[in-house]
C-alpha cells in the first residue's frame, strides 16, 4: 500500500509540475482551488479561529534539505498569518528523530485523527493583496476543523528567520542525548561540501537549472588558501562530496583533508552542524546545516535563499576570495 501511495503521490507531483510551470497567470486558476471558493462564506456563528491550523507537506520526492525548506515554510506563514502549525513529519522516520522538529509538537497525522480536513491554499506571496486574500479564506473557516496547507514547494526565500525555532528544536531533541563528539576540539575543523553528483550531468548538458548550482574546485580552492594564511595551525579539512580522492588531492596543502566521500547522508549533516567553519555549496544539504551551526559558515554568492546579516555568515566572491578582517577563528583550545 506504501509504495502504491508513494507512485500516486509521484505521478500527482508531475503532473503537478508541468501543469504550474505552463501556468503564466496563477490568478487565472485560483478557482481550482475549494478554500479560494470557500471564501465568501461568513462562519454563522463561530469566528474563532484558534482551532485552524497550516502546514507546509515536505516534497518527499526531494532531497531532505529541499523538505527541511518546506517545513520551515509552514512554521513561517503559521507566524506571518498567526494561526498555529501542524507538524507535517518527514517521510524517512530516521531524519525525522535525527531533527527532533516534531518532538511536542500536533501532529497533522493527531489532527486528522480527531476530524481535521485538509484545505490547500492558493500559492501567495507575501505582499499585502496576496496576504488579504490568505486571511480572507482563512477567516472563512473559522469554527471548523481545518489544516490549511501550503501549496507543493511553495518558495520561501528567507530561511534565516527560523533559526531560533529550528535551532532550539534540534539541540533539544532526544537525538541529542545519544550524539558523540565528532571532532578532535584541540584542532580547527573546517568542513567543506562540494555539491557534484546530479549538476555533474547538468554542466555537461548545459541544463540551467543544474548548471547554476556548479562551483568550481578553484573556488573552493581559494577558500582554503585564505583560511590556512588566517590560522596559526593547519586545520583538518572534512570534504563532503561525490567521486574520489584523486579528484580533490589538491587541497591536502591546506589541512589535514579526511575524505567523507561515502559517509552516510545523516553524518554528513551532523558534521557540518559541528564544524568550527563551515564552508557551503549552492545545496539545500549544506545550507539547512549552516542554518543550525554556530561555527563560521562560508557562502557561495547568488544563492536563493539569502543569508542574514551576521559576522559569523561570509558570503565569498565569485572566485572564492573572502574578506578576512570580517572574520573570527572560534579558538577551541582556550575555551
Amino acid at each position: 500500500m506504501k509504495n502504491k501511495a508513494r507512485l500516486s503521490n509521484k505521478i500527482y507531483r508531475k503532473i503537478h509540475h508541468v501543469f504550474f510551470t505552463a501556468v503564466k497567470d496563477q490568478d487565472k486558476v485560483l478557482f481550482l482551488y475549494a478554500s479560494y471558493r470557500h471564501r465568501k462564506k461568513i462562519p454563522k456563528k463561530d469566528t474563532d479561529e484558534s482551532n485552524l491550523y497550516i502546514t507546509q507537506i515536505p516534497n518527499e520526492g526531494a532531497g531532505i534539505g529541499h523538505q527541511i525548506a518546506n517545513y520551515n515554510g509552514g512554521y513561517h506563514y503559521a507566524q506571518l498569518l498567526g494561526i498555529k502549525h501542524a507538524y507535517p513529519g518527514f517521510r524517512d522516520e530516521q531524519w525525522d528523530k535525527f531533527l527532533g522538529f516534531g518532538e511536542n509538537e500536533i501532529t497533522v497525522d493527531e489532527l486528522k485523527k480527531q476530524g481535521y480536513r485538509i484545505r490547500t491554499l492558493p500559492y501567495f506571496n507575501e505582499s499585502e493583496e496576496s496576504l488579504s486574500l490568505i486571511r480572507q479564506i482563512i477567516h472563512s473557516y473559522a469554527g471548523n476543523k481545518i489544516i490549511f496547507s501550503v501549496e507543493l514547494d511553495q518558495f520561501y526565500q528567507k530561511q534565516y528567520e527560523v533559526i531560533p525555532h529550528i535551532k532550539e528544536k534540534f539541540e533539544h531533541a532526544k537525538a541529542r542525548a545519544c550524539e558523540l563528539e565528532l571532532y578532535d576540539r584541540s584542532r580547527i575543523n573546517i568542513a567543506v561540501h562540494i555539491r557534484r553528483g546530479d549538476i555533474v550531468q547538468g554542466q555537461q548538458s548545459g541544463e540551467e537549472t543544474l548548471a547554476k548550482r556548479w562551483l568550481t574546485l578553484e573556488y573552493y580552492e581559494n577558500i582554503l588558501k585564505q583560511l590556512s594564511e588566517k590560522l596559526t595551525e593547519l586545520p583538518c579539512i572534512y570534504l563532503f562530496s561525490q567521486g574520489n580522492e584523486e579528484e580533490y588531492k589538491v587541497f591536502k596543502q591546506y589541512g589535514e583533508v579526511h575524505y567523507c566521500l561515502d559517509m552516510s547522508a545523516i553524518e554528513s549533516f551532523l558534521y557540518m552542524v559541528r564544524a568550527d567553519i563551515l564552508v557551503i555549496s549552492k545545496s539545500s544539504f549544506s545550507y539547512k546545516p549552516a542554518l543550525l551551526a554556530d561555527g563560521i559558515r562560508i557562502c557561495p554568492p547568488g544563492f536563493w535563499h539569502g543569508y542574514p546579516e551576521d559576522e559569523k555568515w561570509i558570503v565569498a566572491g565569485e572566485d572564492g576570495s573572502i574578506t578576512l578582517n570580517q572574520m573570527y577563528i572560534k579558538n577551541r583550545k582556550q575555551n
